[in-house]
């Protein structure tokens, strides 16, 4: 039998003996201790294999049933079959779920429009010149292709097919090398936007889009510890990650960058401007050299864009709202109370104004027609013609911009050198590189923002991002020639299987929810964290220590269902934020993914990799990367900025 086996039965046989050695005997258990037992049993019948959303469903059912029946046994059949449809309605009717299939398909449509071969080829000749050039494009193709999907079984497959055999055809270690594709990979579950996060949000009754704001940094962060920990390694010992020859470093240049980088120049602006400009461009066509000297220019007028629009803003005139209606027996400023002159809206004279009628003056007959003139002069006194009905204030004068700050200005000057720094190492080699990017990278980097942006700024909700992010996913897959029926069927198919997946997986944690509940299972685990009298800190490791240990046997999505409802009630006792709990386990739950025995990125691996890797090669170059996830997670527990000072920026927390 193999070890994966036998560890997964020690599991299995340590919680069947707990709960026999803590549970009371049959005679002194209430119903608190059946929920005990419920939770314990749900893990078995989980391990076991049984499908996890219908044994939510059926335990949680059947001890509903027995929760019922104790107290009244004609009505329990009738109020079990009521609670199933109540907590299942109350699911369907959960909006924020509607963004998971739209996520999700996003996510299929960007992984079949081939970008990731692009993607992986253009990150590994960027960073050709850095230890470990292979694995750091492998993270970071990883870590763009997982935010845009969110699927970590599709990138890990991907990159195990496209950048596995090339790193073991590198020289590359094989524990090194399926560290970084399963760690990377799964960077999917954290990154916004994730479908972890919109489940958590939906059990926690945390807004999604604070979670995504929040989760952002975190995720780059981790990404960026495992790109350090691969350069460190690589750099200590470059037998494990051999740097790339000078071969595989070179990139073909196309007719018209041959011919101007040996006769003009081999940097771009010089090479571009004098074959425009002398007479050494006769065997290149002009339109040739101004298509290739606006590509060259872009990074410059990005930037120039960029800071046009951040000048904009930090010089834009105060605008003061001045009317000149103002409130009857007031000024039009309040700090200059004088005089209005003649001819404005002015409050009426008390002798010529509209007054009480005198006592003796009541209502009489109309005066006779040569006494009309009189109170017609004293209308016009009181009531300005309607000519005379102009705004006291002068005609509005255009307001003079603010001085940018010297900020501004420290940053022009950074850019500028940046861009001088760039333009004077941009070789036509790295301008084909480029090119590269700019038709695999970008565009999906733009999606993403696109996509992030809308939402952390608060323009579309998760599911109208999510609508607009399917619609970005087709454009792409139109662009590259990648859509069609059958694409589009797959997709779609895929989309359903999942969405139902997760779908099914939340009636039936509601039901089992709502069971455990019943049963005072809830009220129980209460009172025994309270009776141990823990600070925040000690409640806090206490919990993250669980939910790390819980990664071992069981997924994600079980941890999510099952055990936040269990947590959830627990944070307001000790001021825990849910916003920052969710950001702390999201992070934790990366385990889930890298933790034998039920380490899916791992087999996932294992089903496309050559048949001389074992899968204890993979568990082992998984470990470091499991070690960098508790130090991050030390680093976002010590300094919580890193994951809340964006959504307190954003939305005032």
């Amino acid at each position: 039998m193999r070890k994966e086996v036998w560890f997964g039965l020690t599991i299995m046989a340590m919680v069947v003996i707990s709960v026999f050695v803590l549970l009371p005997s049959p005679s002194d258990m209430t119903n608190g201790h059946l929920g005990l037992l419920m939770l314990a049993l749900i893990v078995v019948a989980i391990m076991l294999g049984f499908p996890t959303a219908f044994t939510l469903m059926g335990m949680g059912m059947m001890f509903a049933y027995i929760a019922y029946r104790s107290q009244n046994p004609e009505l329990a059949t009738q109020q079990t079959l009521d609670l199933m449809v109540q907590r299942a309605y109350s699911v369907m009717s959960n909006d924020v779920l509607i963004s998971i299939p739209l996520f999700v398909f996003m996510g299929y449509l960007v992984e079949r429009a081939n970008l990731i071969e692009k993607l992986f080829k253009s990150l590994h000749l960027a960073t050709s010149r850095i230890p470990g050039s292979l694995a750091v494009a492998t993270i970071v193709t990883c870590a763009v292709f997982a935010t845009a999907t969110g699927i970590v079984g599709a990138v890990v497959t991907l990159m195990g097919l496209l950048a596995f055999p090339a790193m073991l055809k590198a020289g590359y270690n094989t524990r090194l090398a399926a560290g970084a594709i399963t760690a990377g990979g799964c960077l999917g579950i954290l990154i916004p936007p994730s479908v972890l996060l919109i489940v958590y949000g939906a059990t926690a009754g945390v807004s999604v889009v604070q979670l995504y704001a929040g989760a952002f940094f975190p995720g780059i962060m981790l990404a960026s510890l495992y790109v350090g920990y691969v350069i460190i390694i690589a750099k200590l010992k470059p037998s494990l990650a051999p740097p790339l020859s000078e071969e595989d470093r070179r990139v073909p240049l196309p007719p018209v960058a041959e011919i101007v980088s040996k006769t003009v120049s081999n940097r771009v602006l010089p090479g571009l401007i004098g074959a425009i400009k002398g007479k050494r461009n006769a065997a290149v066509p002009m339109n040739e050299l101004l298509k290739q000297l606006f590509i060259a220019l872009l990074p410059a007028l990005s930037v120039a864009f960029i800071l046009g629009v951040v000048y904009l803003n930090v010089t834009a005139p105060v605008q003061r709202e001045e009317s000149g209606l103002v409130e009857m027996g007031g000024s039009v400023s309040d700090s200059a109370p004088e005089p209005v002159e003649a001819g404005g809206l002015q409050e009426p004279a008390p002798e010529g104004g509209l007054q009480e009628p005198p006592a003796e003056g009541g209502l009489q007959e109309p005066p006779r027609e040569d006494a009309k003139e009189a109170p017609a002069a004293k209308a016009v006194e009181a009531v300005p013609a309607p000519a005379a009905v102009k705004s006291p204030l002068p005609a509005p004068v255009a307001a003079e911009r603010l001085p940018a700050p010297q900020a501004f200005w420290i940053a022009v000057g950074i850019c500028a050198a940046v861009l001088a720094a760039f333009y004077a190492i941009f070789s036509f080699a790295r301008m084909e590189i480029f090119k590269m990017l700019l038709g695999s990278f970008f565009p999906l980097a733009m999606l993403i923002l696109a996509v992030l942006g809308t939402i952390v700024f608060g323009l579309a909700t998760p599911t109208e991002a999510a609508a607009m992010g399917s619609l970005g996913g087709l454009v792409l897959a139109a662009a590259y020639r990648r859509l069609n029926v059958g694409m589009l069927r797959e997709s779609v198919y895929l989309t359903a299987k999942t969405s139902a997946m997760v779908c099914w997986l939340f009636v039936g944690s509601s039901i089992f929810s709502a069971a455990f509940a019943l049963l005072g299972g809830q009220e129980i685990i209460n009172q025994w964290v309270l009776s141990l009298d823990m600070t925040p800190i000690q409640f806090m490791i206490l919990a993250q220590i669980i939910i790390f240990l819980l990664g071992w046997p069981l997924e994600w999505t079980e941890i999510i269902v099952i055990f936040m409802p269990i947590f959830i009630p627990l944070l307001p006792h000790f001021g825990i934020d849910p916003l920052f709990f969710g950001l702390l386990v999201a992070l934790n739950l990366q385990t889930a993914f890298l933790s034998p025995p039920v380490a899916m990125a791992a087999f996932y691996l294992k089903g496309v990799s050559p048949p001389h890797v074992t899968l204890n090669q993979i568990f082992l170059g998984m470990l470091p990367f499991m070690a960098i996830q508790v130090v991050a997670l030390v680093l976002l527990y010590n300094f919580p900025g890193i994951g809340l000072w964006l959504p307190n920026v954003l939305y005032g927390r």
